[in-house]
């Protein structure tokens, strides 16, 4: 069984930052693609940020300049530093993995229960 377990949302003033972490723990041969997604109260989810296991990044448009991902694969972790928060950044944000849980498994899609995060004005 494979879990995500998200960490670090809150609520933050504009211009704040805040830093999510999402660590994967369970039955876990090896992880491809790691992503953040975000969901505001009414809207669909939306792709913020994506990691391959080379480290390279995508960005979606309002978050380049703003919002870092990175990865530890030694720890099957994640984090999305997030720095000059605005208000339209609330959401929920989820951690999103893909994994394969042995050698003989196919790859599949992993969610975390998300983390709420809140920016003031």
């Amino acid at each position: 069984q494979v879990q995500l377990v998200e960490s670090g949302g809150g609520l933050v003033q504009a211009g704040g930052s805040l830093r999510l972490s999402c660590a994967a723990s369970g039955d876990i041969y090896n992880i491809r693609d790691m992503a953040w997604y975000r969901q505001a109260p009414g809207k669909r989810r939306d792709l913020v940020a994506s990691i391959s296991t080379s480290h390279s990044t995508n960005y979606e448009d309002s978050a380049k300049g703003r919002f870092t991902i990175s990865r530890d694969n030694a720890k099957n972790t994640q984090y999305l530093q997030m720095n000059s928060l605005k208000p339209e950044d609330t959401a929920v944000y989820y951690c999103n993995a893909v994994i394969q849980e042995s050698l003989y498994s196919g790859w599949r899609d992993y969610w975390g229960q998300g983390t709420e995060v809140t920016v003031s004005s």
